[in-house]
């Protein structure tokens, strides 16, 4: 069945949006007002002009704030081991479960209430949050995001981050505190990947928009905010020193 459009269709098949090859070789092509015009085979169109994206997946990127990153870093660079250091459990579950890495994620997912550094961190995400949330347009009128769960995340040389999603959570993100030169950066798969039945591989020279999968760029003192659905994952880590950052979850329920 075709789907149905609001507005008057003057000319062409029941069709809503795009193109349609009818029986005598010649195109419709869907314009403004649900009005249909015609072009005979061999005519020149502008694709881009009745075509349109939907369904977009958004991607947050930027610096936590403008001044005063390099000692703020530094006190929580300082706090990360000295967790690490302390958190036992979460060297035993690492060890089985991040090989050569250390996250708190299954010991300490709470430390945005251990200190005031780590209080302060969560103040200025949040504020990213609502931000991102807006340009979502989330209705959340009388609901309200909220930090749920945060952990730390220290990789080591060759250190793995293997593919995955946040389950139960709203926005997930990242907040890189230490990223040596050359480190791994963090990498999205489109979602619609494993829903992609017969088709072809991409052009060479692929828009931005029609990858399969993008890079972010692991950048000290920068959060990237992403949808929990959406899954990403960190490759071996090849600079010669930690990458450190520390992760989190919002919910509204």
């Amino acid at each position: 069945m075709s789907p149905s459009c609001e507005g008057e269709q003057t000319q062409g098949p029941p069709f809503c949006g795009g193109l349609f090859l009818s029986p005598n070789d010649s195109i419709y092509v869907f314009e403004k007002r649900s009005r249909f015009s015609f072009l005979k085979r061999g005519a020149t169109l502008d694709l881009m002009s009745v075509i349109q994206a939907w369904f977009p997946t958004y991607i947050y990127f930027k610096k936590l704030q403008t001044k005063g990153l390099t000692a703020f870093n530094r006190e929580l660079l300082t706090e990360c081991y000295q967790i690490r250091d302390y958190d036992f459990a979460g060297q035993k579950w690492s060890k089985k479960n991040y090989p050569g890495g250390y996250t708190s994620y299954q010991s300490i997912p709470n430390i945005y209430q251990l200190s005031s550094t780590m209080v302060e961190l969560r103040e200025k995400i949040d504020r990213h949050v609502r931000a991102y949330a807006k340009h979502l347009q989330f209705d959340l009128k009388e609901r309200t995001l909220s930090m749920t769960d945060c952990w730390i995340n220290i990789m080591p040389t060759q250190a793995v981050h293997s593919l995955h999603l946040h389950p139960l959570s709203t926005i997930s993100g990242t907040y890189y505190v230490r990223t040596p030169k050359n480190c791994s950066s963090i990498k999205f798969e489109d979602p619609r990947l494993s829903k992609f039945m017969a088709a072809p591989p991409r052009c060479a020279e692929v828009r931005p928009e029609n990858r399969s999968f993008v890079h972010y760029k692991a950048e000290v003192g920068h959060v990237v905010l992403f949808e929990s659905w959406l899954r990403h994952e960190v490759g071996a880590n090849p600079a010669a020193s930690d990458r450190v950052s520390i992760s989190f979850n919002y919910n509204w329920f």
